[in-house]
């Protein structure tokens, strides 16, 4: 837990952060990293890494083995604490909350970030740690383009492309598309602002008609930008007076992608479903991706 992370995040140093670092860095090229390398890396004597090591391991910010030869891995862990360590040192974060939201591949924290210039009040803000290694390989490579042609890699290196993906496409769409701004990402974490009102799901709309309008307006503009969102549906879309906010953007695609038409319509249909089901609206999937699509095809 994020929490147990940051009480030994505290009590860390340099060394410490510097072992973590070596093992990351090396994981690229070994899947268990030699004590050889991280003698190099770290410029430690044996005795003095070792001692180290034994405490990382105890805490769960390392994994060790010997056979076939002595050798480290880290985890989760370890590399929630290196993203806390650079966000932190940016200023980009100054204390964490509760969590808030947690699932198969990601948790989410509240966290705080201080004004800058120490002018203004400090603002309240969302950390959001990847975690694909949760979930199998095959079902996370089916689904991720951004896995495509990379068959060996570890889970925190999966972690960090889906992590790249989703701020990648959020620059690329904010702020013409409404989501939450993204102050900054780091390996497989990211700092947003928060989403603006309620999850959809939760909420009892007094104008379903405008705020469906209003979603598939916003899915235009994203398919206008050149993707899908590809796992839309009332668990990721926020509402609010007079407007929406999509969350979640890890298994978005560009539209050239070969399964973009299943994606757009397995989106559209999601939100349609949830319009019928809590509010008897009625719409026909293919008129609202042709409406969808209008923008760009005109």
């Amino acid at each position: 837990m994020i929490d147990d992370v940051v009480k030994l995040f505290n009590k860390m140093d340099s060394k410490d952060l510097r072992i973590l670092t070596g093992i990351e860095l090396s994981m690229k090229h070994f899947e268990w990293v030699p004590v050889e390398e991280l003698l190099k890396f770290t410029r430690l004597p044996y005795s003095s890494l070792e001692y180290k090591l034994k405490l990382l391991i105890r805490n769960n910010m390392v994994i060790g083995t010997n056979q076939p030869y002595e050798g480290y891995q880290i985890y989760f862990d370890a590399y929630d604490a290196l993203a806390l360590n650079a966000f932190v040192k940016k200023g980009v974060i100054s204390a964490i909350g509760d969590e808030i939201g947690v699932g198969k591949e990601s948790v989410v924290h509240e966290a705080v970030r201080q004004p800058e210039l120490g002018l203004g009040d400090p603002q309240g803000v969302i950390l959001k740690f990847h975690r694909e290694g949760r979930t199998s390989f095959k079902s996370i490579k089916r689904s991720r383009s951004h896995l495509d042609g990379k068959d060996h890699f570890s889970w925190i290196y999966a972690a960090r492309l889906a992590a790249q993906r989703e701020a990648e496409v959020i620059r690329k769409l904010y702020p013409d598309v409404s989501v939450p701004k993204l102050i900054d990402s780091n390996r497989h974490a990211l700092v947003m602002e928060v989403a603006k009102g309620t999850l959809l799901y939760k909420t009892k709309l007094a104008e379903p008609q405008w705020f469906l309008d209003e979603i598939l307006r916003q899915v235009a503009i994203v398919y206008e930008k050149g993707y899908i969102h590809s796992d839309l549906s009332e668990y990721n879309i926020f509402v609010i007076d007079g407007g929406v906010q999509f969350i979640d953007w890890p298994q978005s695609v560009e539209i050239s992608h070969p399964h973009a038409d299943e994606l757009l319509e397995r989106d559209v249909s999601n939100v349609l479903t949830h319009f019928k089901r809590k509010y008897n609206i009625k719409m026909d999937v293919g008129e609202a991706i042709s409406q969808i699509k209008s923008g760009i095809e005109s």
